[in-house]
């Protein structure tokens, strides 16, 4: 199929050819006319299949003007960048129409953000946190809403935000069409949608657990963090394989840890991006990555959630991720639009178990690749890396604990206080006769 044949009006099907795009993905080609109909929907596929496509191609198709400063469309994501990204998703598709589309997000002045709110929006795209924010200012009223997105929903609810989306669905217009997109269905993705869809029709696209079969993955069993290190700097070294590598890293601390050991090495290649960046360095950083100044960026899994960023050749994780689920996103930043990508993982022993359920998860065993024989094996942990020794369990009590006195020891002599006689050993007082007077005249008579 052709997007010709999803009946879309001219400045899409110009904005579209712009881009390149001729034909629809599995997903769009799903979502379009079901959005069309105006039933409540849930699409469920992988990271890279264009979900984001799928949801704005037919919203931009049914999207009249409209003058009005209240925004008909809003669009809900978990992280800034993926705010950014949307809304510049949007202004692509919709550049031959008149469409005022904005983004709203943490981390930023709230003051400036309720100016552009004041000014007027046909499409809103927003953090959960600065949606509720920005709606309990009043500055923002959400009473004209015909469609609400929920992009990666399952991400929104892992971060926390369960509370913030059930405060705005709750004030949204009850007649409104809801749509939902998400790489995994869980349990609480289900709770969501049976309390706030009606009838939704569900378009899932190929077995959530199976891995993008255009994306070669294998591992390294590394002992620790520095030894992951020395790898790391021997598989980058080969610029013209990994022109352009997501590093992922389990933590801010880690993130930054690795960016500057590794910075040093390829000056002015690298980036990192995580939630302790100002906005303005995250959007530098994932710029730079994006138009090729950097070859190399550091992220957190939430900082990089749902992004699309083209021809990433590699995906490393830097250490293995806890849940299967996070490894699915990650490894989804590569092979991209039917392209081929590779990841590869680095696997302490304690990771070795995490290892083994993302295999169970998707069914597949990961090839393991032995250490290039030039990579130098490191001897030193770190403070999480190092071993403890001293448990409660571990070891019993040092002997003689039983006889010991504690903490006392003899007061020095010049310390050593007698009691002298204090308020509890005063000498009786002498009790004064009233008659003491009358006693007193009576002896000078005698």
């Amino acid at each position: 199929m052709t997007f010709q044949e999803l009946n879309l009006n001219t400045p899409l099907l110009n904005a579209l050819n712009d881009l390149g795009f001729e034909n629809p993905t599995p997903i769009q080609e799903k979502v379009y006319p079901v959005v069309m109909s105006g039933r409540d929907a849930v699409g469920v596929a992988q990271t890279g299949t264009g979900k984001t496509f799928a949801y704005l191609l037919p919203i931009l198709r049914q999207l009249k003007y409209s003058d009005s400063k209240h925004a008909r469309i809003l669009v809900v994501v978990p992280t800034r960048e993926l705010v950014l990204q949307v809304v510049g998703e949007t202004e692509k598709l919709a550049k031959y129409m008149n469409v005022r589309v904005i983004g709203v997000y943490g981390g930023t002045n709230i003051n400036t953000q309720k100016q552009v709110v004041f000014n007027g929006m046909d499409i809103l795209v927003a953090t959960p946190g600065r949606l509720v924010d920005l709606v309990l200012s009043g500055v923002l009223r959400l009473k004209s809403i015909q469609k609400l997105v929920i992009d990666e929903v399952d991400e929104m609810l892992n971060l926390g935000f369960r509370a913030q989306l059930m405060s705005f669905m709750d004030s949204l217009p009850q007649r409104r069409q809801n749509l939902m997109f998400s790489a995994t269905l869980t349990e609480e993705v289900a709770a969501l949608i049976d309390s706030y869809f009606y009838e939704p029709i569900t378009i899932q696209i190929e077995n959530q657990r199976t891995p993008l079969e255009q994306i070669t993955q294998y591992y390294y069993a590394v002992p620790n963090f520095f030894t992951k290190i020395n790898l790391l700097e021997n598989l980058l070294l080969n610029a013209e394989e990994y022109y352009r590598v997501l590093i992922f890293v389990s933590s801010k601390q880690y993130a930054d840890r690795v960016y500057e050991l590794i910075d040093p090495i390829f000056p002015d290649q690298v980036g990192v991006l995580h939630s302790n960046k100002s906005q303005n360095f995250r959007i530098n950083s994932l710029e730079g990555f994006r138009d090729g100044t950097n070859r190399i960026l550091i992220a957190t899994d939430v900082a990089s959630r749902g992004l699309d960023i083209a021809d990433v050749s590699h995906v490393i994780n830097f250490d293995t991720p806890d849940g299967p689920e996070d490894y699915m996103h990650r490894i989804g930043r590569t092979g991209r639009a039917e392209k081929a990508g590779i990841a590869i993982t680095f696997s302490n022993e304690p990771e070795m178990k995490h290892l083994g359920e993302i295999e169970k998860f998707m069914n597949r065993t990961l090839e393991e690749k032995l250490l290039p024989p030039e990579v130098k094996m490191s001897n030193v942990f770190t403070d999480e890396e190092r071993p403890v020794l001293f448990d409660k369990d571990y070891i019993g009590k040092p002997k003689g604990i039983g006889e010991s006195q504690g903490a006392f020891h003899e007061k020095k002599d010049k310390n050593k206080k007698v009691n002298l006689g204090g308020p509890g050993e005063r000498k009786p007082r002498k009790v004064k006769s009233r008659n003491r007077g009358v006693e007193r005249k009576r002896d000078q008579r005698k």
